[in-house]
This record gives C-alpha cells, structure tokens and sequence, in this order.
C-alpha cells in the first residue's frame, strides 16, 4: 500500500479512533451517537451564505478544486461579480460527492482499474450518501438547484442485528432490532418500575411523582398494570401474523428472549434512548444519486471549471498567486489570480509544491485522514424484501471488516437492488484495501451470508472504493485530535498571504458536505471583506 494513503496516529488513541472502535462494536449508528455524547455533534451552524455586498473590484479568485466547498465558492463569488476559475484534477466535478454507475471507472494506487458494472438505473453513493435535516446549508442548494430529495432509512426496527462475539443462544443469529430493543427495554423498565412501586426510589420521587414515573415505565416497557412484569408486546413482531376470517385469526406474538439472553448477546449495544443529532432515523437522499448534487452546482458553475488539470505548483507575492499545472495530455501551464482557494485535502496538497510560511506547513503535516473504505454489491432480487422484509436500513454486526451493511432506501419492490456491503474504517479499511476487487467483494458476500442465506446466490457484481487509495483524495476525511484543533486548526482557518483553505476538513462538521460548504463561506467572506478594504 502506498504509504501516503491515510498515515497512521500509532499508538495515539484520537477521538476518532476511539469512535471507530464502538463502530466495530455496535455499528456506526452506536460510534456516532458517542460522538454526539462526547459533544461532537454534526449540526449544521449556518443555514445562509453570506451576503457579499460591495463591489468586486475586477478581482481574480482561482479556486482548486471542484468539490463541493470549490464549487460553493465559485458560485456565490461570480454572483457577486468576481471573475472565478476553477481548476479540477479529475474530468468531474462533485470531490467527494460521487455516485458509482454504469460505466464508472476508477483506478487506485494500487492499480486496481475498475468499472462498475451496475444495471441501468442501479448505484451506490460510494463517498456522501446521507443528510440530516439540519444540514440546512447542504439543503439550501439542493432546494435552491432543484435536487429533489427522498427518504434515507437511517434506522430500521425490522432490520438485523447480528453478533458473533456475544455469548448465549442468541450469539451469531440475526435478530430483528425491534426484538432486542423490546426486550431489553422492558426487562429494564420492570426492574426499575418494581422498585420504584416498592418505595426503593423515594429518595427521588415524591408519592405522586412515583405513581406517574411507574406509569410511565408501564408506557415504556409494555409492561402488565397487575404485576409490573413484562412478557413481550406485539410491537416486537408474531410468529403467526394476524389475518382475514377465522384462520389464523388474531395472530400469535413472538415471546421475548430471556433478559439474561439479550445482555449476553451484546445486541443492546446499538440501542439508545434516542439517536444521535446527526444520525436521524429517517434522514435524506437525493433521487438517482448523491452527484446529483454536484451536478446541480455543475449546472451554475461548468463554464468555469478546467477538468482535468493538477495543480503542481503553487506560488504567491504580495500581489497575488501564480499555479502551475499539468493537463492530462502532459501539457504544462500557469494561470495567475488576485487570491487562491485551495480545496484540496491536506493530505494531497501537503505532497505538492507550496509557497506558504512554515507555521501554516506545519499546521497542515500535522493532520492525517481515515482510511475508508465502501463497496456496493449488485443482487439480482431484493431478498431482503421478498424474504425477509426489510425495507431499508442497517444491519449492525460485529463481523471484523464488514462494518455495517446497509439496505437500499430507493428502488423499493423492484427486482434488483445494490446494497453497501461493508463500509470500514482504520486498520480494517487499511487491510481489505490490500485486496483486489475481487476478493474485496468475495470478502463481502461471505459476511453477508452469514445474515442472510440467500446473498451469495443472489450476488452478481460489485464495485468497491478505498478512498485512501484515491489519488486525489488520500482519505475518507480528516482526522483532528485534540492537539491539532487546539493549535493547527485556527492557523489553517486564516489565509496564509494570498491561499485561504476550505473543505471538509476546515470545519466541525468533518465528512459531511456540509463542512465543506459552509467552510467556503467562510473564506468567501474574508476574502470580500478584504477586497472592500483595498
């Protein structure tokens, strides 16, 4: 693997690190919600750009980089008269913001080349593939550019759970998450209601506060108004469904597992009184694909990008920039400008050669970015429908490298579909990165046949993306510790001379479209408010 590809923190355990390890646990529903416990939170913090009022002055920005943050800026600047050029070393726009489809080709570090081979109509969003209502920057293009949205099943009662390394009957067999989070909240709520009847919490409730808090531990944990017992509730699903006539009548509730049998499961580890901010139950998607987002930016600000183009040099003056790059046909050029926004990921921009002061350099080799990894598995029926039911969603597991399995929330009732079959992170993203596409998905299908006894045969090709692995990217994000946003962070939010930052990774809200998007507003107003003063 080549050794730029998401360096290492060692044996630092960073935030990130730590949160990945709950994703191994509980999933990655579990191992964000701690991050918005630890406060970490994903909310958006700006719903508008800013207004950028005052005259342009004829000022020249080049911008590097048509990801979502290049191409926000690009958009609101020329809106305010600035002439604004972009340059793009891939010949597409949307950075990570990418769709895999019919005729996608990709081609790693490695060398692996790859194209998707997906029926028409069929994709996976192999980068950004979900956004939280409050997102509200991301949502005010999206509604501003006419991308219409749809429903993203973030979370899935029906859905799997399932755990190899519990102990118990329940140890390696999918559960469905409604049948765990019945379980063990009632059993719960029966603990805490008997003791809360007996007086055993006075110290806390009043009289009549008490006969409220039983009555709402009754309401909680479906539990019997008689004795305080739960015995299962219908909510948790039958073994014999209820149906017309006489036959099979009112139907026949599944009976609960054992308590000690749900907490030796481990299966409770993906539940939580509520989700986490940005990990809303039902969250949004764009229809036919998250690049439909870039490409409604595209639509607004194409004529300004120069595709395929890498940047090889960037120089400055007290005047302005100078960027030397080199065309895919191998010619080479320079292109001057008043100011630079610089977009592209730390981790890339720190191998090109920049004229910038030492302390911003070293800012900058102080940041590493997570190895990621995403692979989209084609089946040619949507068994997890016909057969079992679930209609979007994830299924949490513990199975080393498969992270989480995710069911497509569009499509429904069609007769194929694309799942995600894994998506890793750290040393697990680093170590099936190793393989070749081929064995990546081969290594998929066996994780999720071990859910589902229908997904070897129903598989029929894969397309896998190892974000580490991509040439322009060299990561999945960025990953900050304490450290670096205490002392690194505020350095890179400010320009150095003439080059401001902005992506993803210069702000709070770190792999989400979000971040990128309100950092270039960021930047977009300094530089304006520069211009105003000159």
């Amino acid at each position: 693997m080549n050794t730029t590809a998401g360096p290492a923190t060692g044996g630092v355990l960073t935030r990130r690190r730590f949160f990945e390890g709950l994703a191994a646990v509980g999933g990655i529903s579990l191992a964000l919600s701690g991050m918005d416990a630890l406060g970490f939170g994903m909310a958006s913090a700006t719903e508008l750009p800013p207004t950028l009022t005052g005259d342009a002055k004829g000022t020249r920005i080049l911008i590097l980089g048509a990801g979502l943050a290049g191409m926000t800026a690009a958009y609101e600047l020329s809106k305010a008269g600035y002439q604004v050029q972009i340059l793009e070393a891939r010949s597409f726009a949307g950075g990570r913001c990418q769709t895999s489809r019919k005729g996608f080709e990709h081609t790693d570090l490695l060398g692996n080349k790859q194209t998707c081979e997906f029926d028409d109509g069929l994709y996976i969003n192999h980068g950004a593939w979900r956004i939280p209502y409050h997102h509200r920057s991301t949502l005010h293009y999206t509604k501003l550019f006419g991308v219409l949205l749809e429903s993203f099943v973030n979370d899935n009662d029906a859905a799997y759970v399932f755990f190899e390394k519990g102990e118990g009957p329940l140890k390696g067999k999918p559960i469905r998450k409604g049948e765990i989070a019945a379980d063990a909240r009632g059993y719960a709520a029966e603990l805490i209601a008997k003791a809360a009847s007996k007086g055993e919490l006075d110290a806390a409730l009043t009289p009549a506060d008490r006969e409220k808090f039983v009555a709402y531990m009754i309401n909680e944990g479906r539990l019997s108004p008689k004795d305080l017992a739960y015995t299962g509730t219908e909510g948790r699903g039958f073994s014999v469904h209820p149906g017309a006539g006489t036959s099979p009548g009112p139907g026949k509730e599944l009976p609960p597992f054992a308590f000690k049998d749900v907490l030796d499961s481990g299966a409770w580890r993906v539940l939580s009184s509520v989700t986490g901010y940005e990990q809303q139950r039902t969250m949004l998607q764009p229809i036919g694909g998250m690049d439909q987002i870039a490409k409604g930016f595209e639509k607004q600000v194409g004529a300004m990008i120069r595709y395929s183009t890498v940047v090889e040099k960037i120089k400055q003056t007290d005047k302005g920039v100078k960027v030397a790059f080199k065309e895919a046909s191998g010619k080479t050029g320079e292109i001057e400008a008043d100011y630079c926004i610089c977009t592209i990921p730390l981790s890339v921009l720190k191998q090109i050669d920049l004229d910038a002061s030492a302390p911003f350099k070293a800012a900058m080799a102080g940041v590493s970015y997570a190895p990621v990894n995403k692979i989209g598995l084609q089946m040619k029926t949507r068994f997890w429908e016909d057969k079992h039911h679930i209609y979007g969603g994830h299924i949490y597991n513990d199975i080393p490298g498969i992270g989480t399995i995710t069911l497509p929330s569009t499509g429904w009732q069609s007769q194929k579909g694309v799942l995600l079959g894994f998506y890793n992170f750290g040393g697990q993203a680093a170590r099936i990165s190793a393989m070749k596409p081929a064995e990546r998905a081969a290594f998929a299908v066996a994780g999720g046949q071990k859910v589902f006894p229908e997904y070897a045969e129903n598989f029929e090709n894969a397309f896998s993306f190892c974000w580490h692995l991509a040439e322009f990217n060299l990561g999945g994000w960025a990953e900050w510790g304490e450290d670096g946003r205490r002392d690194a962070y505020p350095l890179l939010c400010e320009p150095d001379g003439r080059l401001y930052l902005a992506g993803e990774h210069l702000s709070y809200l770190g792999g989400w479209q979000a971040g990128a998007i309100e950092s270039a507003w960021q930047q977009i107003a300094k530089i304006h408010a520069r211009v105003q003063q000159v």
